[in-house]
């Protein structure tokens, strides 16, 4: 298992918009169900993506090496508090993604003077469940549902120059992968080029 703090976390954008949907499509009718509490549609889960305002959320995301997002956490801000939403493909689990995406969902509450983190999620989620435990959140269930909290600690100095810190890895690792895949393609399309001549 990788450990979470070695797993760079990348601040979407608009532009990410493509990957986003991408990656909502490829989770099975049963983890869009954990994931959104309902079962959704391709096309909702795209409307889903298009609603997102990323000038007032947050959205992070997890890259593999072929540029697809392996997991993908929405902060939705609200004025004291915020929602968090977690997922993660199967084929990238028990690799620390989600807990990465966790923490650096946190580090961003905490530098943007949220007061609360909380999540809301069924009971049977329990890679949710499971995450919001570890992070010491308080979790009321009832009814097949669970609500989860976690007070948040103002963030300082430091937790300000390990945001800025986290998001310059991020950048980084996302434009190596892009290099590295962009060669394969072109290696790939060289290769093919020399066998039909």
């Amino acid at each position: 298992m990788t450990h979470p703090e070695t797993v760079p976390v990348k601040r979407l954008s608009g532009a990410d918009r493509p990957a986003l949907a991408a990656h909502f499509v490829q989770l099975d009718d049963e983890d869009r169900r954990l994931r959104f509490g309902t079962a959704r549609s391709d096309e909702s889960v795209v409307e889903y993506v298009n609603s997102l305002d990323f000038d007032r959320d947050a959205v992070f995301g997890v890259f593999d090496d072929e540029l697809r997002l392996a997991g993908v956490a929405h902060v939705a801000v609200s004025p004291e508090s915020a929602e968090l939403g977690v997922s993660v493909l199967p084929a990238a689990r028990k690799r620390g993604i989600g807990t990465a995406l966790f923490e650096r969902a946190n580090l961003f509450a905490r530098t943007h003077y949220i007061r609360t983190m909380f999540t809301h999620c069924l009971t049977e989620n329990r890679s949710m469940m499971r995450l919001a435990r570890k992070a010491g959140m308080v979790i009321v269930t009832e009814a097949g549902e669970a609500d989860a909290r976690l007070e948040l600690r103002p963030g300082g100095m430091a937790s300000i120059t390990r945001e800025m810190m986290a998001d310059r890895v991020a950048l980084l690792d996302y434009a190596m992968k892009a290099q590295l895949t962009a060669a394969r393609r072109r290696a790939a399309s060289w290769r093919g080029e020399g066998e039909q001549g």
